[in-house]
């Protein structure tokens, strides 16, 4: 499993909950693109609609090697997940009010997988929370290495 791109802001930004693996439906050169490394999912957000997840804002780069049959860098893409997922992630959203996020892009076995999670937005003093957390551990880091 070869990690392409990581979702770095969605641990800061959410409390995430539970992940999902997605194949994503790609046309033409995208797949080159991605393994190239020229993707982003930091904007990226999942939408379910009539029974299929899409996934939106999620940018992949033009190929630089391919024509005038180059793909779109940030249309809408299909994810392909088993029903019983999708249904867990509609009502994820719709009942419980939780956001879906990309967390990370990688490939296995060759196929491109995005893996999404379900998670609730924090608020402003859990991410203050989170920095102090993460500062001190820094910290503490830095005087284990001393010793």
């Amino acid at each position: 499993m070869k990690v392409i791109a990581r979702n770095k802001k969605a641990t800061f930004n959410y409390f995430i909950e539970e992940k999902f693996e997605a194949g994503i439906a790609l046309k033409g050169t995208e797949i080159k693109s991605i393994r190239a490394g020229k993707v982003s999912i930091g904007d990226a957000y999942v939408r379910v609609r009539n029974g299929q997840a899409f996934i939106v804002n999620m940018h992949i780069a033009k190929y630089t090697e391919g024509n005038q049959f180059n793909h779109e860098e940030t249309r809408t893409r299909k994810l392909l997940l088993h029903k019983k997922e999708i249904i867990k992630l509609h009502n994820a959203m719709q009942l419980e009010r939780k956001t879906i996020v990309a967390t990370q892009v990688y490939l296995k076995e060759g196929l491109a997988k995005l893996e999404i999670a379900t998670a609730t937005g924090k608020k402003l003093y859990d991410k203050r929370h989170s920095l102090k957390e993460k500062d001190q551990n820094r910290r503490l880091q830095k005087i284990n290495a001393r010793h």
